[in-house]
């Protein structure tokens, strides 16, 4: 039998996150990741995932992903639309298989996720 995860609310908004080095493909600035993978054993990745200011693409990504902001400011261009989408603590995105476009971190981000 496994055992439930619990993290405290305090923990998942401002709990100190493992560095996880440099976003793969950024191509802006210098964009600092910390990540704590939850729920390893879990299909998918469930993490807490914070990102110090910069900017990378996203071509055709292969998953999908729903993610909560819990604190700070990116802007994600959506390819399909041209639309560039800023999003704060409390925004709710979902980033379906196929999708391209880009995040651009203004100020550092945090977010809770899920990929599968």
């Amino acid at each position: 039998m496994t055992a439930m995860t619990l993290i405290k609310g305090v923990d998942v908004t401002s709990g100190h996150l493992p560095p996880a080095g440099q976003r793969p493909g950024a191509d802006k600035g210098d964009p600092q990741l910390g990540l704590l993978k939850i729920a390893p054993n879990a299909k998918g990745n469930i993490s807490i995932w914070e990102c110090q200011p910069g900017g990378w693409p996203i071509n055709d990504r292969p998953d999908t992903e729903v993610a909560f902001i819990l604190s700070g400011k990116a802007i994600i261009t959506d390819e399909a639309t041209s639309k560039a989408n800023a999003v704060t603590a409390g925004d709710f995105v979902v980033l379906p298989p196929g999708w391209t476009g880009r995040w651009d971190v203004i100020e550092t981000i945090r977010k809770v996720y899920a990929i599968y």
